[in-house]
């Protein structure tokens, strides 16, 4: 049972670092699809009615997909003002309660998100703009991004719990 925890743990742990370092770059197309449009705009009197969705659809996907990276490397943000005092069976301890309550809401969020984008699938949902995208690509995108969490979440549960049984998966 031990192995297969630490297989899990391993490979979550390692496809979400790859997903995590991919979401990085995304804010690069990001610049650099704002930077078209203040060229296009300004340079060649073409403005263009797509940059700021398809901005902010990028940022959606870079934050959705980094998050479970973010967790891996413990960088959410948390109050520090007791925690730091705890001993790592305590901090251990108090990470894997806190992280059934993120289970539970993150499946919830999964849930609706899987709704949402078969809606967005099946009715042909677009957004109400002038450029009307589709809009199940960036739901897809997001409901992903929520899924990658909530494995990582259980990642983290095992760790936890391994740290306060004394018997940290490496």
């Amino acid at each position: 049972m031990r192995q297969a925890v630490t297989l899990y743990v391993r490979c979550v742990d390692t496809f979400n670092r790859w997903v995590g370092r991919f979401a990085m770059n995304l804010l690069f197309v990001m610049g650099g699809i704002m930077l078209y449009a203040i060229f296009s705009r300004v340079v060649l009197g073409m403005p263009v009615n797509w940059v700021m969705e398809m901005s902010q659809f990028l940022l959606a996907a870079y934050y959705l997909l980094g998050g479970a990276y973010s967790l891996q490397l413990d960088g959410h943000v948390r109050m520090d003002l007791f925690y730091s005092n705890f001993s790592p069976y305590r901090r251990a301890v108090t990470d894997a309660i806190t992280i059934l309550f993120i289970l539970f809401y993150l499946g919830v969020l999964l849930y609706g998100g899987l709704s949402s984008t078969e809606y967005a699938w099946s009715y042909n949902q677009k957004n109400y703009t002038s450029w009307a995208p589709p809009m199940w690509p960036i739901k897809a995108v997001m409901t992903f991004g929520i899924f990658l969490m909530l494995l990582q979440c259980i990642s983290s549960l095992f760790k936890d719990i391994a740290i306060a049984r004394g018997k940290p998966l490496t």
